[in-house]
C-alpha cells in the first residue's frame, strides 16, 4: 500500500514509518521539523527510514500546503497532490505538550491540532482518501470519578492541549458522518520508549539517574498513569485502518503505575534509591490515568505485551547511547 504519516520525524512517527516499511509498504512521511525540541534528533529519528528505498519525505507545514490550490500553477506541491493515491493517512503531526500549552503559546496549539487537522480532512476528501487514522489522546478524558476509561465516557480536558485533541477527534467524527470519510481515532496513553520527546518524564527522569540528578516530581508523585510502550501503539496503529469508520478507541498499555513506583521500578532502566525534588502539581496535569482496552482489543485484536519493567530497560539503553546527540537535558 501507499501511505502517507504526518509527523513522521517524531517519537511515535518515525516508529510507524520503520514498521510499515518492515512490512513491505511504500510511505511518504510529511513533518515540518518544528523547533519544540531539536532537529538532529528528529533526523536521527528518521535515520533507518531515510536509508529504505521504499520512503519518501516531504518537509513541509500541512496548513501551508494546504493553501496551495489544487487546480493552481503549483498544484502538483498542494496538500491534495500529497495525499493523492494514497491508501492510508495517518495524522500524527501535532503541537505536543500539556504545560506548554498554557499562555500566549496557545494559537500554535490552535493552528497545528486543529487547523492542520481539518485542513487534513479537507484534503484527504478532496484527494478520495479511502481512510484516515488520527493520533489523540488520553488527556481529551480529565479527571474522571470513575476508572478503568472507556471511550463512552463524557470528556473533560483538563488542559488546552487536551482541548485541541479533542477538538480535532471532533472534526475526524464531522468529517465521517457528513461526507462520509472514514476516519479512526486511537485515544494514546503515556507513550514511552526509544526515541522519547526530551520533555516527557521517563526520558527525564533517566537522564537525572545517568547524571546523578534530583528528579522532578510534579504533586505527590501518587498520581498513577498508564504506560504504554511505543511498539504496542505502533502495533494497535497498523490495526486501526481494519476498524469500522467512525471509530474512537483506547489504545492502553496495561501498566498502571504510580509516578514514584515508575520511578522506583527495579532494573538497570530505573535504579534503586532515586533522589527527588518535589514541587507542586502542574496546572492540566490529571490525576489518574487507564485505559479500557477491550473496544480495540474487540475491533483491532490489540493486546499491549511489553511490561514496564522491560520497557524502561529498552528507553534507558538507548537515552544511555544517545547523551550526546540529545543535548543538555530538560528539567
Amino acid at each position: 500500500m501507499r501511505i502517507v504519516v504526518t509527523g513522521c520525524a517524531g517519537f511515535i512517527g518515525s516508529h510507524l514509518c520503520d514498521r510499515l516499511l518492515a512490512e513491505g509498504h511504500q510511505v511518504l512521511g510529511i513533518d515540518s521539523f518544528e523547533d519544540y525540541y531539536a532537529r538532529a534528533i528528529k533526523q536521527a529519528n528518521l535515520a533507518s527510514a531515510l536509508a529504505d528505498p521504499g520512503f519518501s519525505l516531504r518537509e513541509a507545514d500541512i496548513v501551508a500546503l494546504s493553501e496551495t490550490p489544487a487546480d493552481g500553477p503549483n498544484g502538483a506541491d498542494s496538500l491534495v497532490a500529497v495525499l493523492a493515491g494514497a491508501d492510508v493517512v495517518y495524522h500524527l503531526a501535532a503541537q505536543a505538550g500539556v504545560r506548554a500549552s498554557w499562555g500566549a503559546t496557545f494559537d500554535i496549539y490552535t493552528r497545528n491540532n486543529v487547523l492542520a487537522t481539518q485542513r487534513l480532512l479537507e484534503a484527504c476528501l478532496a484527494a478520495e482518501v479511502p481512510r484516515v487514522v488520527y493520533a489523540s489522546s488520553s488527556s481529551v478524558y480529565g479527571d474522571q470519578e470513575v476508572y478503568p476509561l472507556r471511550e463512552t465516557m463524557r470528556c473533560l480536558p483538563r488542559s488546552p492541549y487536551g482541548v485541541t485533541k479533542l477538538a480535532a477527534e471532533h472534526l475526524c467524527g464531522l468529517y465521517h458522518s457528513n461526507y462520509g470519510l472514514d476516519t479512526v481515532a486511537l485515544r494514546f496513553f503515556t507513550v514511552y520508549g526509544p526515541r522519547q520527546r526530551p520533555d516527557m518524564g521517563f526520558h527525564k527522569f533517566i537522564r537525572a539517574y545517568l547524571e546523578n540528578r534530583e528528579i522532578a516530581v510534579y504533586g505527590d508523585g501518587r498520581q498513577t498513569r498508564d504506560f504504554t510502550f511505543v511498539s504496542d501503539i505502533v502495533d494497535g496503529l497498523v490495526r486501526a485502518p481494519g476498524a469500522p469508520g467512525g471509530s474512537v478507541m483506547n489504545l492502553g498499555g496495561g501498566n498502571r503505575v504510580s509516578q514514584l513506583d515508575a520511578i522506583n521500578a527495579r532494573g538497570r532502566g530505573a535504579r534503586a534509591g532515586p533522589r527527588l525534588a518535589m514541587s507542586g502539581a502542574a496546572p492540566g496535569d490529571v490525576r489518574d490515568t487507564w485505559a479500557d482496552v477491550s473496544r480495540a482489543a474487540e475491533l483491532l485484536g490489540y493486546a499491549p505485551s511489553v511490561t514496564l519493567e522491560e520497557g524502561l530497560e529498552r528507553e534507558y539503553q538507548w537515552v544511555a547511547a544517545n547523551v550526546g546527540l540529545l543535548g543538555p537535558a530538560q528539567t
